[in-house]
């Protein structure tokens, strides 16, 4: 499968460890011929089959398919929810399949920013605290972090909503939440899962400029999305199906 063409922006990313080398030096997740095979009772399902592709630092893509095409399985093995039956994948220059548990969790909060359709806020937290969350898990809150979470609650239009819980939010406020904690990590790769699937059209067309901005910042951002409008605005666009790539377009239309 042929590589994403273009040139991006792209921060120095840290050594590879273990394995072949990535396929190129701006590569921020790096597939080489990935599979993932699930046994259910005396049946193989083959989900993923010789996958290989290259995301570069600052693209913007959709990842596109059918209900069974593989951008389930594909999103669970870029985001290190599931690992590789097969081949080899590197994250900011990490060799993935070499990576223990507690050392595949660390990679995790460090170079991963995760934005789900349902939200998958905390109810119990308010804004501030929900956005802050990776940071607990990982270094502990701080007043640099602390003020880091006020800065991308003020990017995201929450300013004057810090204190609310999410049962006190739009969804869209909710998404916005899910965005600002995506971003607290300044994370190298953000994986949006059907990020406005939830929402209302206009709303939905607020979230996609948000992440349109995003973008022309140089973060790099994966969109699972089954919605053609939504693909059409991406960089970016990967058609899945049976496993595999059936197209890849790199460019505006």
């Amino acid at each position: 499968m042929r590589n994403a063409s273009g040139e991006s922006s792209a921060s120095a990313l840290s050594p590879v460890v273990g394995g072949p080398a990535p396929l190129t030096e701006t590569s921020v997740a790096s597939l080489r011929g990935v599979g993932r095979t699930y046994t259910m009772g005396t049946n193989q399902v083959h989900a993923l089959a010789d996958f290989s592709f290259d995301f570069k630092a600052g693209e913007y893509w959709s990842i596109m398919g059918s209900s069974g095409s593989g951008k389930s399985t594909l999103l669970n093995i870029l985001g290190c929810i599931d690992r590789p039956t097969a081949g080899d994948y590197y994250l900011a220059g990490q060799h993935v399949n070499s990576l223990d548990d507690d050392e595949l969790s660390s990679l995790r909060g460090q170079a991963l920013g995760f934005i789900f359709q349902s939200y998958n806020l905390i109810p119990q937290l308010n804004v501030l605290e929900n956005i802050l969350v990776p940071v607990l898990y990982r270094d502990g809150v701080s007043s640099t972090s602390t003020a880091r979470g006020m800065a991308l609650a003020e990017r995201v239009g929450l300013a004057e909503r810090l204190d609310h819980r999410p049962s006190e939010l739009s969804g869209g406020q909710q998404q916005r939440v899910a965005i600002a904690r995506a971003l607290v990590n300044d994370p190298a790769l953000i994986l949006a899962d059907e990020a406005t699937g939830n929402l209302d059209s206009q709303t939905a067309a607020e979230i996609l400029d948000l992440f349109d901005e995003l973008h022309a910042e140089g973060k790099t951002i994966l969109l699972v999305t089954h919605e053609p409008h939504i693909g059409e605005r991406t960089e970016g666009r990967l058609q899945l199906k049976d496993g595999q790539i059936a197209d890849a377009r790199h460019g505006r239309a």
